[in-house]
């Protein structure tokens, strides 16, 4: 009882709260950044999934059975440490003494996009498959070529097929955000650690911190659900 009699939300408001909204557009921009890459890489590598030259499925496949298993935090965590080491060992036969850095916003987006990237891309896949192959009969009847295929009339409507679930892959990478606190990115859980220790306001501060991950998560929630039953009128 003596724990909770002392708690102290108004301090913790006072000075916290500020310091989580300046993480909060770290959050914003990392989730953008990152969801807009993992798009990106997730088309083309569902491209590639369902191309005729097996070298490619096959390097795809093994790419991307190393990211499904293996932890999103270890891959930020290679990201940051260990790929500029490999990239500055690779310069260094042509440029010794050369040494690459990367930046923890930067890692973080890129671990983010690649990890996401990858599942996207099953999903993109999975849609593009289901596609009626008729139409692919008819537009190539009527000249188009297999490329003019893909880009005209199989990825448009695969794409639209799979926003709904775009929208729950965006939910899902707000919150991952919290682990770029592990590569030093200067996000809303460092900065409530960093703000916890300090102040010993462990109660208030995670709390706080909470709240913030609801106020963000909620609202994009219920946009995806209203996507959804948008989407299934159309459909």
């Amino acid at each position: 009882m003596n724990i909770l009699a002392n708690l102290d939300f108004t301090t913790a408001i006072k000075y916290l709260v500020p310091s989580l909204i300046d993480g909060l557009w770290i959050v914003i921009q990392t989730t953008l950044f990152g969801f807009i890459l993992a798009i990106i890489l997730g088309l083309f590598m569902a491209i590639g999934r369902i191309s005729k030259i097996k070298i490619i499925r096959g390097t795809l496949v093994v790419f991307l059975e190393f990211i499904r298993g293996t932890p999103l935090l270890v891959q930020l965590v290679y990201m940051y440490y260990v790929v500029p080491l490999l990239i500055s060992i690779i310069v260094q036969i042509w440029n010794p003494g050369y040494q690459f850095k990367i930046s923890p916003v930067v890692a973080g987006t890129l671990g983010l996009g690649i990890n996401y990237g990858c599942y996207i891309s099953e999903v993109i896949r999975s849609s593009m498959l289901s596609i009626d192959g008729g139409q692919t009969e008819a537009a190539l009847a009527l000249g188009l070529t297999h490329n003019q295929v893909l880009v005209r009339i199989i990825i448009p409507q695969a794409l639209r097929n799979v926003v709904p679930v775009f929208g729950n892959y965006l939910v899902m990478m707000l919150k991952d955000t919290s682990l770029l606190a592990y590569v030093s990115v200067n996000e809303m859980l460092l900065r409530t650690q960093s703000y916890a220790s300090q102040s010993f306001l462990t109660i208030e501060s995670y709390t706080l911190l909470a709240v913030f991950y609801l106020i963000l998560s909620l609202p994009l929630s219920q946009a995806v659900k209203l996507i959804e039953k948008k989407m299934q009128k159309f459909s």
